[in-house]
């Protein structure tokens, strides 16, 4: 199988031959990303460090998309999102809610009683497969209930 940042290459140069300005620009911008990451860290990206730079350029555009959707510009929002959706495709697939809730439940029950302390058992069993903000907002459900 192909590493992330040459199916990322193959998919732009797919997109340019169609002439599909919008997801060229989007693939391209991701592409020197990885190359700027690859010059701060002297050596070529795996695909976890690969990942984890279009991770960081989701998160860049959900939180423009909340800015522009409060902003009242829903129609940038969108945009914002679309772009979301096409680097997603790129990542292993999202753990579900049901699986978190799960690890968060075991360990409170072993003993985790602060959202730091759970938060820090259950981010790595979920590193680059479920968004801190999903995790963090199902660990403060489950503290609550736990209480």
């Amino acid at each position: 199988m192909a590493s992330l940042p040459e199916r990322l290459r193959a998919a732009m140069n797919e997109s340019r031959k169609q002439r599909d300005q919008g997801r060229t620009l989007l693939l391209s911008t991701i592409l020197a990303d990885l190359k700027n990451r690859e010059f701060e860290l002297q050596h070529p990206l795996s695909d976890e460090e690969a990942a984890e730079v279009v991770r960081r350029g989701i998160k860049r555009r959900r939180e423009a998309a909340e800015q522009y959707a409060a902003a009242g510009r829903p129609d940038r929002a969108e945009g914002e999102l679309g772009e979301v959706k096409a680097l997603e495709e790129f990542l292993p697939a999202a753990v579900d809610a049901d699986e978190i809730r799960r690890a968060v439940r075991e360990a409170i029950a072993a003993g985790a009683k602060d959202l730091g302390k759970v938060m820090g058992q259950v981010m790595p069993k979920f590193k680059g497969r479920a968004d801190g903000k999903l995790v963090n907002q199902i660990v403060r459900e489950e503290l609550a209930a736990a209480v």
